[in-house]
């Protein structure tokens, strides 16, 4: 039996975000007798020791906020020449692709993906404009062009985004399907009775607009006191977001959850998912809130295609904090039963992973050969 080809993907980390989830939702569904995955990663994360139980290498070099720009371009120079036999790089670092796969082509690498999971970048002036000059070598490097939405494609595909190919941030959609059981133990798990629940999966960055979340959870619990926010992620701002919850003086009312590994039962206890984003690609987190049949209200930024047509989504400029309490209050008033059926409307949409780890399979697959 032939050897499975094995594919690098290139990461900072391998921990909970969109794009690692989705990476790993397709690792766990390809057939890997025929497709191996590998990583290039500058960090410890949470998923390495699956990683290695799937059969995957994981490789580390210094990330250039350690090593610096030459530091870092040397370190990738060096792990492509001694890598070269790689058929295939799958890079998901949106601007910064651009340094990664240079090298790649540089050591002889026949196919470099560069994969779009966002529609904004993180860090001040400096750094912004540091990825936008190494963004300079996608299109000239770039074999392909993935992008999780149109809205992705655009953002760092410019003109090429129309040849740009579009692969759903695909789920497990049978896992998140509503349960009234695991609803109950959940909430008895976090010590929550009948309270309303709002609840955020995130990581705790700018991007994720928590302090915004906190100034309108603050306000609605106000008028319902007997509200909860349950937090999920961690990040380089939590401490922040903690104490911005003591200056409100919400902490009795808002739970901080860390990084978890069962967000498909933990959803089961939100009654509100509340997404304030200023800036996305098209966020796994949402597409499995609906597959859990939860109301969300979220933030104009955030692209449309996001919306799978379940009368889940409500799209909300992100102006005022009192036109998010007035549509919590509304929110809160009708509390909606969860409608399995919508798991088909989810498939129907192509959100299925195994169809999306199928598709992606035959693509690397007829580039292997």
């Amino acid at each position: 039996m032939s050897k499975p080809i094995r594919v690098l993907h290139v990461v900072v980390n391998m921990n909970r975000g969109g794009a690692e989830t989705l990476i790993m939702n397709l690792y766990r569904n390809i057939d890997r007798s025929k497709v191996q995955f590998d990583f290039l990663t500058c960090k410890d994360g949470i998923f390495d020791s699956e990683i290695k139980e799937l059969g995957g290498t994981i490789y580390r070099i210094p990330y250039v906020s350690e090593a610096g720009h030459f530091g870092y371009i040397k370190s990738l120079n060096d792990f492509f020449s001694r890598h070269d036999d790689y058929t295939i790089v799958h890079s998901h670092l949106n601007r910064m692709s651009g340094f990664v796969l240079r090298a790649a082509k540089k050591a002889g690498i026949h196919y470099c993906i560069t994969h779009s999971h966002n529609t904004g970048g993180e860090g001040g002036i400096l750094t912004k404009g540091y990825k936008w000059y190494s963004g300079l070598f996608i299109p000239s490097n770039s074999d392909y062009t993935l992008a999780c939405s149109q809205a992705a494609a655009k953002w760092l595909f410019g003109k090429r985004s129309s040849s740009t190919t579009l692969l759903n941030n695909g789920i497990e959609p049978e896992l998140f399907s509503y349960s009234p059981d695991i609803r109950m133990t959940k909430r008895m798990e976090l010590g929550i009775s009948d309270q309303f629940v709002i609840g955020h999966v995130g990581r705790f960055t700018k991007q994720k607009n928590h302090k915004f979340l906190l100034e309108v959870f603050a306000e609605f619990v106000k008028r319902k006191p007997e509200s909860i926010l349950l937090l999920c992620g961690d990040g380089i701002l939590r401490k922040d977001i903690e104490q911005r919850v003591n200056e409100l003086n919400i902490q009795s009312k808002v739970k901080f959850l860390g990084v978890r590994s069962d967000i498909n039962k933990l959803l089961q206890a939100f009654d509100l998912f509340v997404f304030p984003s200023l800036h996305e690609g098209l966020p796994v987190t949402l597409i499995e809130a609906q597959a859990a049949g939860i109301p969300c209200l979220i933030s104009e930024e955030i692209t449309k295609e996001v919306d799978m047509g379940l009368e889940l989504m409500k799209f909300i400029e992100l102006t005022s904090v009192d036109s998010w309490v007035t549509e919590l209050e509304n929110s809160s008033v009708e509390r909606r039963e969860r409608n399995t059926s919508k798991l088909k409307m989810l498939r129907d949409k192509g959100y299925d992973i195994k169809n999306t780890a199928r598709w992606l399979e035959d693509f690397y697959l007829s580039n292997a050969r």
